[in-house]
């Protein structure tokens, strides 16, 4: 659930910067790296550094997104991973306008498909999830998608068998001669889990990233570099209550750089 980077990535603007496939199995790919310098963070070491690799594809029957973040906690340790650790995310999602070869369109939705993820990091962190996702068409924005996940677990702590709604936007706004991204997406852990082991919370996750284009300002090549920031908010982060003797919500930015190749 906890992704330090922008979304799933998955239209838009990224075709123009994606390869196409001569027999159009991949239809299109696209590769970034991004550093993450910020502070205030909760629960984890207050200040951290982030590289993360991410990953976006689409393909003959359907998406596929996958990120994997490298979290230095500034020369901290955590409590339970150390001075540094890892994450990451592998979301395919299959189209059903592309597999049955039809419009699966109504109102503001242009596709109907199965979306799922895997989470994944050091220690008992691996969940399952899967669920309807909708591409849809919202004025103004290079994709809005909107998937809605039941959560699962793999060993018995609690947070399974509950739901989580996911949008997914990227928005562009010109800005002389360059342009702003705002894009990103929100996690929402409708309901709470309890169990012998413990109590996962129902909570928000809100991470969007506000970007400059810099490589086209410079002259270097469009929808390359960017510098901005990322924006965290997390409400009751990783399902735990924030009570006055222990804050769990979470509300900081980082700096931002990051490269598409």
């Amino acid at each position: 659930m906890k992704r330090m980077c922008t979304g799933l990535m998955l239209a838009g603007t990224l075709l123009a910067t994606g390869t196409a496939a001569a027999d159009d199995l991949l239809q299109w790919q696209n590769n970034s790296l991004t550093y993450l310098w910020g502070k205030s963070f909760t629960i984890n070491p207050q200040i951290q550094q982030t590289v993360t690799f991410e990953h976006a594809d689409a393909w003959k029957y359907g998406d596929n997104f996958f990120f994997l973040d490298r979290i230095f906690y500034n020369g901290k340790a955590d409590g339970n991973l150390g001075p540094n650790t890892y994450y990451g995310e592998f979301t395919p999602r299959l189209s059903a306008g592309k597999i049955f070869d039809r419009k699966f369109e109504f109102g503001p939705i242009k596709d109907v498909l199965l979306a799922m993820t895997y989470e994944y990091g050091e220690g008992d962190t691996n969940s399952y999830l899967f669920g309807p996702g909708f591409d849809l068409a919202i004025p103004g924005f290079d994709y809005f998608q909107l998937n809605f996940y039941q959560r699962h677990t793999d060993s018995n702590r609690p947070g399974s068998n509950i739901w989580q709604i996911t949008p997914v936007w990227s928005y562009t706004i010109p800005v002389g001669s360059s342009n702003v991204l705002i894009d990103g997406y929100m996690d929402w852990v409708v309901d709470n889990d309890k169990n012998s082991h413990g109590t996962y919370h129902a909570n928000l996750h809100f991470n969007p990233q506000i970007k400059y284009d810099l490589g086209k300002a410079m002259h270097w090549g469009e929808k390359h570099l960017y510098v901005g920031i990322e924006y965290d908010y997390w409400k009751d982060k990783y399902g735990v209550e924030d009570t006055s003797s222990f804050k769990t919500n979470q509300d900081t930015a980082s700096l931002l750089v990051k490269y598409h190749f």
